[in-house]
Parts: structure tokens; sequence; C-alpha cells
């Protein structure tokens, strides 16, 4: 009964504390010089990790002015089968795709070549804690290797990007 209260108020508290933490109108964060998308401050710690082994938060703003979307990701793992709790779309597939991706929040290299392509204006921010790491993963598309890495977590990016 406990996990299945605590399950219930994750979703709960995750929006709550991004609600507070929402800039507003006009703040893109398009100034972020790391290779992710934008919270309310770039730079800044305000996100929340979600209690649980494998849950995260999305916060995707799909660069056409409108207000980020926020989702939430649980994927506690019994055995070889992920049970999903979650408001993210098709939350079965998104923690299947992780489970089969080795480390899949990690940071590009510093010293990584990518091509000069602009993929478009989409950012997005992963908080939480996969595997028992904590997690805060900005994402952009403003070059290929940060486009490959979008569509490498693109399951957890329910966002028109064409």
């Amino acid at each position: 009964m406990l996990g299945g209260m605590r399950r219930l108020a994750v979703p709960v508290l995750v929006v709550l504390s991004l609600a507070a933490c929402d800039s507003g109108p006009g703040d893109s964060g398009a100034d972020a010089p790391s290779a992710s998308p934008s919270s309310s401050d770039p730079g800044s710690d305000d996100y929340v990790v979600l209690a649980g082994e494998q849950s995260v938060m999305v916060r995707i703003d799909a660069g056409d002015g409108d207000a980020p979307e926020l989702y939430t990701l649980s994927c506690p793992h019994e055995g070889d089968v992920f049970t999903t709790s979650s408001t993210l779309p098709d939350a079965d597939a998104a923690c299947a795709h992780l489970g089969a991706l080795t480390d899949p929040f990690a940071e590009l290299p510093g010293d990584q070549t990518c091509t000069q392509v602009y993929g478009g204006s989409q950012t997005a921010l992963i908080a939480g804690n996969w595997a028992g790491e904590d997690v805060r993963l900005e994402l952009s598309r403003t070059d290929g290797c940060r486009i490959a890495q979008w569509d490498r977590l693109a399951p957890l990016l329910p966002v028109d990007v064409g």
C-alpha cells in the first residue's frame, strides 16, 4: 500500500515543483552553453530527483513559444519486466527503450567534433534517478551530435520536430 501511495505522490510532487520553477514566457534558455535543454535557468538545480530507482521528469520546450510540456516516467524494474507509472505517452515503450540502452543519459564528450547542422529550437531537460544514479541532462538540436543524442532518446521526447 505504501508503495502505491508513493507512486501516486511522485508525479504530483514533480508537477507542483516544476510549476513553481517555471520562469514564464520569453525565457528560452537559448544562450545555454551546455549540450542540452533549458530549465528556467540553465545553470540552476531546480529539478526534482524522483523517488525510485528508475524515475525521471521530462520537460520539453517545443521552441514554438508555447509553455513547456512536463512528463514523468517511472520504470520500476521487477526481474526482467518493467512496470510503468507515468504521464509520458507510451511509457512502456520508453521504459523498454531506455532499458536496452547502455548509459542512456550520458553527457556528450567535451572533445567530440560535431557537424554544424541546426535541427531546430526544441530543448528538453531530463532529471531524476536512473539505475541508482542522479540524472540531469539538457538536450537541444543545435548541431549533429546533439540531434543524434535527441534522436537516441526520442521515446522520451513526444514533440514534433518536423
